[in-house]
């Protein structure tokens, strides 16, 4: 296998996918030299296989707004591996949504939820439709159409949706609700649900609460605590809150949070109290982050990201490609030592092979956010057992799950040198558990 070969071949056949090129490079790249130590996987034509999607699904959506208007757009469902377990990935609603991105966000849940350990294959879903400045009426309106066409092709054991960007717990109670109705059956079909019915303790904050756990696995191997360090976040939405959060219970300094419009820098740090007032500005009033420093007086970016001030640890958690390699080298150059990922794909390639030529520690995002995937996985099992385990115990479950993905990464990572490629680490680990059971269950 040649990844050359690889790319070019996916290139001639699905013209204009840029971002899901981007994750085939990344993971191949990391697993060619293994790879090629087994020659019954390209035998069998391993690599082409699981870099295609098992199926796609796509569907107009129409929905009518508060004024009576119909408006139409598109719906996905991109199945891409179930050898592991049933498909497994979020939906999200954005403007920017096309093939391209779910096709990358499928590609690379399938291995993120192989480290988990996990019974749990890789998906990926969503809709061009931006759920911002609409009503709730509205959005209760486009979930319902957007899974009067989904709800045939997901199941507990099918396929299980769960929430990206613009999905958060809202509209998934929406889409849930209608996927009952049409389907006549109350099982767990979405992970994320609300905790009246059927959602776990501690599944909005996994992500955030889980990179933080990642990160601080890392730290321990250079003998560095988090204790007073100054990190900088991007986003303000569920992941970026719940890992300023469990920052700054362990006494870490979080000065920076953003969103579409721009970034704030609050060098005193952003505490309980004013992380109380981003979560309701966001999750109540769908407010801007620039209301924060009309709030409490601090300085504001319009148009940026946060990765021009100085800190310690960065910690991109908003979305794809939004950490560059200009960006990176100017956080080397102000002494930034960790990265960890709460964002799929949030680093450019440039940016990657900065962080490793500096050789800082650096988590991808299919390792440092597993954790949401991971108690999504917690929640799919306390729905077939009809159980519900405490906060405690899903934190304390999580806690394990991140250790053992950190592990995989250093057997499978480290270096002759004894410094660790988490980005080699979690791509080979998630792959060769993948292959195996591909190769134990035939040409499919």
């Amino acid at each position: 296998m040649k990844v050359n070969e690889v790319l070019e071949d996916l290139k001639r056949r699905f013209p204009n996918e840029p971002e899901y090129y981007q994750a085939v490079d990344e993971v191949v790249s990391s697993i060619e030299e293994v790879y090629n130590q087994h020659p019954e996987f390209e035998t069998n034509n391993l690599i082409e296989r699981l870099c295609i999607p098992d199926r796609i699904v796509s569907f107009r959506v129409t929905w009518a707004d508060d004024a009576g208007r119909v408006h139409t757009n598109m719906g996905y469902r991109v199945q891409h591996n179930n050898v592991l377990g049933p498909y497994k990935g979020g939906i999200r609603f954005h403007a920017s949504v096309n093939l391209s991105i779910l096709k990358f966000l499928a590609f690379e849940q399938t291995f993120k939820n192989s480290l988990t350990t996990l019974p749990m294959g890789g998906a990926n879903g969503g809709s061009d439709f931006n759920p911002k400045g609409k009503s709730n009426a509205e959005i209760m309106r486009f979930c319902q159409a957007f899974i009067t066409e989904l709800w045939r092709h997901i199941g507990p054991d099918t396929d299980v949706p769960a929430g990206d960007i613009g999905v958060g717990g809202r509209e998934i109670a929406y889409m849930y609700g209608m996927y009952k109705k049409l389907a006549r059956e109350n099982t767990g079909v979405f992970t994320g649900k609300g905790v009246e019915f059927g959602g776990s303790l501690i599944r909005p904050e996994a992500t955030g609460y889980g990179n933080v756990y990642f990160l601080q696995e890392m730290l321990v191997t250079r003998g560095i605590g988090i204790k007073d360090k100054v990190v900088a976040v991007s986003g303000s939405g569920n992941v970026a809150q719940y890992t300023v959060e469990k920052l700054n219970s362990l006494g870490a300094r979080v000065v920076t949070m953003s969103d579409s419009g721009g970034y704030i820098y609050d060098p005193k740090g952003i505490d309980a109290e004013k992380l109380e007032f981003i979560a309701e500005l966001k999750n109540l009033y769908r407010g801007r982050i620039r209301e924060y420093a009309e709030q409490y007086g601090c300085k504001y970016v319009e148009g940026a990201r946060p990765w021009y001030e100085k800190c310690d640890i960065a910690m991109p958690s908003a979305t794809q490609n939004e950490l560059t390699g200009k960006d990176a080298r100017t956080l080397l150059a102000n002494g930034c030592f960790a990265v960890s990922e709460g964002a799929s794909m949030p680093s450019t390639p440039e940016a990657v092979d900065a962080f490793h030529e500096a050789g800082i520690l650096y988590a991808p995002g299919k390792a440092a956010n597993a954790g949401g995937a991971s108690v999504s996985g917690l929640e799919m099992s306390q729905n077939a057992m009809k159980l519900s385990w405490t906060a405690a115990e899903v934190d304390e479950k999580l806690q394990v799950i991140m250790k053992s993905i950190h592990e995989q990464c250093m057997k499978y990572g480290t270096l002759p040198n004894g410094c660790v490629n988490y980005v080699k680490g979690a791509n080979i680990a998630g792959f060769m558990k993948v292959a195996r059971a591909m190769m134990a269950q035939g040409i499919l």
